[in-house]
């Protein structure tokens, strides 16, 4: 349903208006910011590129299809962003910030648990290589389904499955040397 509704709202954009893009950009902001930190692991950057992102949506609303899904197209900006922006600065970045996972409040040794394998499982997802940590962040912190993300990747379903068994492989691979765990079964 909501899905229908940016149809729509992109539809009003590109008819020119431009509440339409506040809406939107209220409602999809948050979700792709985490996106590009995981990606670029650089938070101011990731703001200057969320901002880039939705110049480009009202710069490019012509190409929009209404036809396909609002999140694909904007996703796929976002990923084009990114990967302009490394091109232009051609230069490592820097730190990652994830969000903590919140539960209820557990013991203290649960919870140091938890933040020492959140820690650990940080590093490991900013060891691996920027395709098998995009991969990840789509399916794995925004519930992306692998078609959608085929799209947004500009590949086939099959090769994203594939490119998520293969990142979860490894991020598993890098867990266990961060916390000296032994594999059994890699």
């Amino acid at each position: 349903m909501e899905e229908q509704s940016d149809n729509l709202l992109m539809k009003q954009v590109q008819a020119g208006d431009s509440s339409s893009l506040a809406i939107l950009f209220e409602r999809h902001h948050q979700a792709l910011f985490q996106y590009l930190l995981h990606l670029s692991r650089d938070r101011s950057g990731s703001e200057d590129l969320v901002q880039e992102v939705f110049f480009r949506v009202l710069k490019y609303a012509h190409s929009y299809d209404p036809e396909a899904a609002f999140r694909v197209w904007i996703y796929g900006m976002g990923r084009n962003a990114y990967f302009d922006s490394l091109h232009k600065r051609r230069k490592e970045v820097k730190g990652v910030e994830m969000s903590e996972v919140e539960s209820g409040e557990p013991a203290p040794e649960e919870m140091a648990r938890r933040k020492q394998n959140a820690a650990f499982l940080k590093a490991a997802l900013a060891k691996l290589p920027g395709e098998k940590r995009e991969v990840l962040v789509l399916s794995r912190f925004h519930n992306m389904p692998y078609d959608e993300i085929a799209r947004v990747m500009q590949c086939e379903v099959g090769t994203v499955k594939v490119r998520v068994y293969r990142a979860l492989k490894e991020l598993r691979q890098q867990f266990a040397k961060a916390t000296g765990e032994k594999l059994y079964d890699a």
